[in-house]
């Protein structure tokens, strides 16, 4: 399939600038396969969408202070470096702007010195690989001095409250991006969901940026997806089994949770597990565990919108989104959601 066939054009003010009010507050369209029908709700609608004994699944990854600022140490000029993933002992895989600036063996100085790392090599994909060093008792203390929120480049208005930018139940921290459907959740509208009958059960992907790298090559099966860290446990693939023996529903929040319930099932028996997963879901592909999913509107062309047209059909999902760009929805990560049952 050609990439071209997932653009659809986006009026630029729909673009989310800030998170909603309260969290649960921002809109849900409903698409209901079964019924070839669109909705208009509220997310605080949801516990009314879902049926008792349907089973929830959300991603518990927590967003790092991932983006460093900093300086050449032998000219001073400005460097900066986004943490994407550990790759060996205070050792990173990083994107580096300017990369021209970032050449192996170029040394940066962050804050006062009390951080610095060395550029190493290069990455396939046009990033660095940097080793750190630093004065203080871990890094992710110097993280939590230094780093900043990686929020995504179409984000302009300044994030005055950094814990907007996590979902309510995020706790292992290690991504690189939030979990972006996780955002409209909170302590509440989940205490609701349970007192329903809805069964709430955690996976833990740790989001790269690689998810949102445009998709270069002219049709889908020629491009070539980045691996993420994911785990299930025994006790959340334990729940998911049983809900799928007796035929509830499972539902993901958010693709990040997709890929890794189905990444997991295609590894063999089906048990927790846990591992790297570069698994790329468009159209053609035969979920095994999902039932539905929660998703926030994602960029054209990218491979997020074309997991969305795997569940509910290519032509299907560019029309709901036809529909949203006419209603007005807020897209991307601060922007609305969809339910996809």
């Amino acid at each position: 399939m050609r990439v071209d066939e997932f653009d659809y054009h986006l009026p630029e003010e729909l673009i989310a600038q800030e998170p909603a009010t309260p969290r649960d507050s921002s809109r849900l369209m409903v698409v209901d396969r079964s019924r070839d029908d669109v909705s208009h709700r509220r997310f605080s609608d949801l516990p009314g969408l879902l049926a008792p004994g349907d089973v929830l699944v959300l991603n518990d990854t927590r967003v790092m202070p991932a983006r460093l600022m900093g300086a050449r140490a032998d000219t001073g000029g400005r460097i900066e470096v986004l943490l994407l993933k550990q790759v060996g002992l205070n050792q990173w895989e990083t994107l580096v702007k300017p990369g021209r600036r970032a050449k192996v063996g170029t040394q940066i100085v962050f804050g006062d010195g009390e951080l610095k790392g060395e550029v190493l090599d290069k990455t396939d994909v046009g990033g660095r690989v940097v080793q750190f060093e630093f004065a203080g008792p871990s890094f992710e203390a110097i993280l939590d001095r230094l780093g900043q929120m990686p929020l995504p480049p179409y984000i302009k208005a300044q994030l005055t409250d950094s814990e907007r930018y996590q979902t309510v139940y995020a706790r292992e921290t290690g991504s690189a991006a939030a979990p972006t459907a996780g955002l409209h959740f909170t302590p509440q509208l989940l205490a609701e969901l349970e007192g329903r009958g809805v069964s709430l059960e955690y996976i833990t992907l740790h989001v790269g940026l690689g998810t949102f790298r445009p998709v270069s090559a002219d049709t889908i099966e020629e491009h070539i997806m980045h691996s993420e860290f994911f785990r299930i446990t025994q006790q959340t693939a334990d729940a998911i089994a049983q809900a799928k023996s007796e035929g509830r529903r499972v539902i993901a929040v958010g693709t990040t949770t997709v890929r890794t319930l189905e990444a997991a099932a295609g590894m063999g028996a089906w048990q927790g597990r846990e591992g790297w997963t570069d698994i790329f879901i468009y159209p053609g592909y035969r979920f095994q565990v999902i039932d539905g999913m929660i998703t926030n509107f994602h960029l054209p062309k990218s491979t997020l919108l074309m997991l969305v047209s795997a569940f509910v059909g290519r032509e299907r999902t560019m029309e709901a989104y036809g529909k949203a760009v006419e209603e007005r929805y807020r897209f991307f990560s601060f922007g609305d959601a969809m339910l996809l049952i």
